[in-house]
């Protein structure tokens, strides 16, 4: 059985783009005659909003979208996170990182140059070798800290390769079993003294335990796919399929916004659009 989500921070009201992912997972998980679930990802307490959260519920059903209940709010399954990285500290695969956003930007211009990834240059590595006496040391000393996957050592772990089925994309993209690119992203932030998550643990996570089979997101997020392979490998998930689909963009060729309150599905709905028009507007029907 198929089974989908659409999975929406709560942190402002649903745009054209949201109802573009939100309808592609609804429309794969009734041609499959599977399960679409609806996740909130609220693990950003700062911003987000219980009347986020019920105007998504509201623009869902306005859309024709139904889910299930209960719905998964992440804030209430912290949990399962923590549990998680108990399970990847007792492989020896995370380390804490008490460098700050300037200290790893002063030493990677001191290195001359440093490798890129999908969010700029790759963390060098500056705390990995740390003695453990130094790092009980700032630990007791209560000093603040991110916890980090150790990519080489995860590598080490899996020992083999990894790959994922990539289900979409389109006709300009290759499509089929996708080799995982270990270092893409270097020792990525899993979780951080003060939240223990970060998005790429929470994800997998989740859709182990929803039992998710197929996570539908917009192609800007296809490569997060490779971190968070690695991650079900060194967790022992199981890993779902993957259905990249094009985003929907402004005239000017940019993603939306939730601060362009034009295009949200309130304004639009209020403005008299139907969920066919909604369709149509995203090219849909």
């Amino acid at each position: 059985m198929i089974v989908t989500r659409f999975a929406p921070s709560p942190t402002g009201y649903l745009h054209l783009g949201h109802a573009f992912a939100a309808i592609i997972a609804h429309d794969l998980a009734a041609r499959g005659n599977g399960r679409f679930l609806l996740r909130i990802e609220d693990i950003d307490t700062a911003r987000a909003r219980p009347k986020f959260e019920t105007a998504i519920r509201e623009d869902l059903h306005w859309l024709g979208l139904e889910f299930e209940e209960p719905v998964r709010r992440q804030s209430e399954h912290l949990d399962d996170y923590e549990a998680a990285l108990k399970k990847l500290a007792a492989r020896d695969l995370i380390y804490p990182c008490f460098c700050t956003r300037k200290e790893i930007a002063a030493e990677i211009a001191r290195a001359g140059s440093a490798p890129h990834g999908p969010d700029g240059h790759i963390y060098p590595g500056t705390c990995r070798g740390l003695l453990k006496a130094l790092r009980e040391e700032r630990l007791a000393s209560g000093a603040s800290y991110a916890l980090r996957l150790d990519v080489e050592k995860a590598s080490a772990a899996i020992g083999r390769p990894l790959s994922f089925d990539e289900q979409g994309l389109g006709p300009e993209h290759e499509q089929g079993i996708q080799p995982v690119q270990l270092n893409l992203f270097g020792d990525i932030v899993v979780a951080r003294k003060e939240l223990r998550t970060s998005y790429h643990l929470a994800v997998v996570v989740d859709d182990a335990l929803q039992g998710v089979t197929l996570v539908s997101r917009g192609n800007d997020l296809f490569r997060a796919s490779h971190i968070q392979r690695v991650l079900q490998a060194c967790l022992n998930l199981k890993a779902p399929a993957y259905f990249h689909h094009r985003l929907v963009l402004d005239a000017e060729g940019r993603k939306f916004s939730k601060r362009d309150v034009a295009v949200t599905l309130r304004s639009l709905r209020e403005a008299g659009e139907t969920p066919l028009s909604i369709r149509t507007m995203t090219g849909l029907s």
